[in-house]
């Protein structure tokens, strides 16, 4: 899959929940690798905030990236829609320290993205892949996020509320496709018990009925209920009508957590690439979002590069026979067993590396080695058949090295490992002439790695 962009701008107008201000926040498209980075406007120098979990300043009530003396508020929502829907590069600006709080939920986002329209770019769209389970949990708040194996990214998030109204509820996305449908349009909320400390704590100026699902469960004074109403500037209520108080109704009973899923999936678009993975966040928040997100990019850091997932089950691509017909390498050299994945631009090879290899023999006898010549060979081998799978006749061709560059072997290789070589062209073949980056994995760790130049050439 390739990375995608807005096919163009757009912007959105409204209040902020936090400030109360009239903001306006504009979406536009972005480069290739660009990730989503969020620009101020409005201050001296238009400073431009790389929107990671590392730059995560405050999760109080919400998600605010800060570097400097920049600062952005209320986030999660646009990033939400824009991580849901695919699109891995944007530039945001806004003209203050938040994004408007709109209805409360991601929907006019959805929108304005499906109206504009996504394009898609040329670079691969670079997902994480979990291959085993990754959990971080919060024993003062009974918090937990579990990340598990998964085909494609997937939530459900099971939240506990200490209320008759919403006790315990869960909610799931099972395909992405459905979140415009199904978590979008899930508002936020607020219990009103919670109202007048937000308030104390100079928060949630902009917030009213329309922006927010208002929860009164917990009877007070029709004194204490006025103040609160004229301090949001909204109209009184009777103080023994306990219940949801929002001008629009709930579209779920479940809206509550759906929201809590919203919020998930903005929090993790600062992890800063696509997971392939499937989510489970017990009591989940801002705060616990943000620890698992940065825990998450310690994972990725340590594994930049991820080994490919091989099934021995799994048919190849191209077996040894195959491979005989368009490489001229016989044994000893043969040093690629099968092809398990062919791309336009990316191959993946195989070799069983046993004790009874001739050249184990003679290199290091007494602690065998894998002689990284041939780890390097090896690779170039598989460079080959990516190259001339392409050609009409190819066992007419033969590609031959030109160049080695930034050559690392980072771990020994001995009998019984399997090896796993990864090519790809870094840019297309010219005039015979092919350029190419490789990695040999043991397990999921890099062994070594190379960039070569081959050229091919016409058998006489």
């Amino acid at each position: 899959m390739k990375q995608k962009t807005l096919k163009g701008s757009f912007s959105l107008f409204g209040k902020g929940l936090h400030t109360g201000l009239n903001l306006t926040v504009t979406f536009n498209p972005a480069p290739e690798n660009t990730g989503y980075k969020i620009q101020r406007i409005d201050l001296e120098g238009q400073p431009i905030i790389d929107a990671i979990a590392e730059n995560v300043i405050d999760t109080q009530r919400g998600t605010v990236l800060g570097k400097g003396d920049a600062r952005v508020s209320t986030v999660e929502h646009g990033l939400s829609a824009l991580y849901a829907l695919g699109i891995d590069n944007c530039l945001i600006q806004v003209n203050g320290p938040e994004f408007p709080i709109l209805d409360g939920s991601a929907i006019l986002y959805v929108n304005k993205i499906q109206e504009v329209g996504i394009e898609e770019q040329n670079a691969p769209k670079d997902y994480y892949i979990i291959r085993k389970k990754i959990e971080i949990k919060d024993e003062q708040t009974g918090s937990c996020i579990t990340i598990l194996p998964d085909d494609a990214f997937t939530i459900t998030a099971m939240c506990s509320f200490e209320s008759k109204f919403i006790n315990s509820q869960f909610a799931t996305l099972d395909d992405p496709e459905k979140y415009a449908t199904e978590i979008a349009s899930a508002r936020t909320f607020v219990f009103v018990r919670d109202i007048e400390p937000l308030l104390q704590a100079n928060l949630i100026k902009g917030g009213d009925l329309d922006n927010a699902i208002v929860i009164y469960e917990r009877q007070t004074t029709q004194e204490r209920l006025d103040m609160l109403a004229d301090m949001l500037h909204v109209e009184h209520r009777d103080a023994t009508d306990l219940g949801y108080i929002q001008h629009k109704p709930l579209q779920w009973e479940n809206e509550c957590t759906r929201h809590k899923l919203l919020d998930i999936i903005g929090d993790m678009a600062l992890i800063g690439k696509p997971i392939k993975g499937r989510i489970i966040a017990t009591r989940p928040g801002h705060t616990v979002n943000n620890k698992f997100a940065r825990m998450m990019r310690k994972e990725i850091r340590k594994h930049e590069i991820q080994a490919p997932i091989y099934d021995p089950n799994d048919e190849p691509v191209m077996d040894v026979n195959r491979i005989r017909e368009l490489l001229p390498h016989r044994y000893p050299m043969q040093l690629v067993d099968k092809v398990i994945e062919l791309g336009a631009t990316t191959i993946v090879g195989v070799k069983n590396v046993t004790s009874n290899e001739p050249f184990f023999t003679g290199h290091f006898p007494q602690e065998p080695v894998m002689p990284g010549v041939l780890q390097i060979e090896a690779m170039a081998q598989c460079g080959g058949l990516l190259v001339l799978n392409t050609l009409e006749e190819p066992e007419r061709w033969s590609t031959y090295f030109m160049k080695i560059d930034d050559v690392k072997f980072r771990q020994k290789v001995v009998p019984g490992d399997t090896l796993l070589f990864k090519v790809e062209l870094l840019a297309p073949v010219r005039h015979g002439i092919s350029s190419m980056k490789g990695y040999v994995f043991v397990g999921d760790h890099v062994v070594s790695e190379a960039t070569f130049t081959a050229q091919i050439v016409k058998n006489k």
